[in-house]
């Protein structure tokens, strides 16, 4: 009896011709695999060296003096940046965040009409942020009693080269929180920017309507939740009184609505139709935005955006009380709002006696009589 395992199998070409085509299928599968994986890490690997290319563009301009066309030097065999072992924020930084109206039209007032001081602490990846009212009245020992948005201009029409470290060292001071970096915006800037990213969905808290020829302003916002482009946007967080029978705002909503936009354009930067953006962004704030970070480590930062986002924010917009000229603030409301910011940093408890000589304050009671 012959064994039929050794016997020649019709059937076993056939299993053999059919496996053949199987495997060229899955040939075919992890070729189209690997290609895609490639080109999915060239274009990404091509995309960080674009960015950080844009970046070291962008932070020329914004870190340090501009140079002339004779010292300008090129960027483009730069290496593109891995993510670091260590991490790029070690302690507790804290920073002031300026937006100043120097657009056409305005006259050049360059006023600081937004003004927020905020902390970040690297170990949970939480910041605090305080709004200062524009209005709030400071009392300076050096420069007499004015609003808090005279401050930024006093010192650039001093000196424009030295306006960051002084305006720096005077709210330092003032809020008794040494401030490590500060960063200037100005309007056009914001507009361009929120354009790049498509617009933002806010709720518009009112009717908005507002009219000045003199700067070519002209504000008409309807109440609702809507997305408003980089105009509109400008308008929203501007909006303060009416000439056109719409109620007027206050500086603390001012400072809430400011807030909201802040909030979300971080969300938007850190997404992926923000990352796509990055580099038209990167163009507008080599234009519009100013800063004493130094450049090295704004690339570091821009490059590891994402990682380094913050997953909690504490927003937090001081309420005041109008008294023309000024806005003053309650005590116990200066002192959390302050201290929320000021914990992060682990400072000292603040010196209230010191504040209320500077700072308009108010008793709980609102009974004391204003200075």
């Amino acid at each position: 009896m012959q064994d039929k395992s050794l016997e020649p199998n019709a059937g076993g070409q056939q299993d053999s011709a059919q496996a053949k085509p199987k495997s060229r299928i899955w040939r075919k599968i992890i070729i189209s695999v690997a290609i895609a994986s490639t080109t999915f890490i060239v274009g990404s690997g091509a995309f960080a060296g674009y960015l950080y290319y844009k970046a070291n563009q962008a932070f020329d301009k914004i870190s340090a003096p501009e140079e002339t066309e004779d010292a300008q030097q090129p960027v483009a065999d730069v290496e593109t940046p891995v993510q670091p072992a260590e991490p790029l924020v070690d302690k507790p930084i804290s920073f002031l965040l300026t937006g100043v109206d120097n657009r056409e039209g305005s006259g050049g007032t360059m006023n600081a009409d937004v003004l927020m001081l905020a902390s970040y602490d690297p170990a949970d990846k939480s910041a605090a942020l305080m709004s200062v009212p524009r209005d709030l009245r400071i009392a300076s020992d050096d420069h007499g009693t004015h609003k808090a948005n005279y401050f930024f201009p006093y010192y650039y029409n001093k000196d424009k080269d030295s306006v960051i470290p002084n305006v720096k060292a005077f709210y330092s001071d003032l809020l008794q929180t040494p401030v490590d970096y500060m960063v200037v915006v100005d309007f056009d800037g914001l507009r361009e920017i929120v354009d790049a990213l498509g617009g933002l969905d806010l709720n518009v808290d009112m009717d908005m309507r507002y009219i000045d020829s003199a700067d070519g302003t002209n504000i008409n916002l309807k109440q609702g939740q809507q997305k408003l482009g980089g105009k509109e946007v400008l308008d929203f967080v501007r909006y303060r009184k009416s000439n056109q029978g719409t109620e007027e705002s206050s500086d603390m909503a001012r400072n809430e609505r400011q807030q909201q936009v802040l909030t979300q354009m971080v969300d938007k930067m850190s997404s992926l139709s923000g990352i796509s953006q990055w580099g038209n962004i990167l163009d507008i704030v080599g234009e519009h935005i100013r800063t004493d970070i130094p450049k090295d480590t704004l690339v570091d930062w821009i490059i590891n955006y994402r990682s380094m986002k913050p997953q909690s924010l504490n927003l937090n917009a001081l309420d005041g009380v109008w008294d023309s000229p000024y806005i003053y603030v309650p005590e116990s409301d200066l002192n959390a709002k302050l201290s929320a910011v000021r914990a992060k940093l682990a400072l000292p408890a603040l010196d209230m006696e010191d504040l209320k000589d500077h700072i308009g304050t108010l008793k709980d009671d609102k009974s004391e009589e204003r200075p």
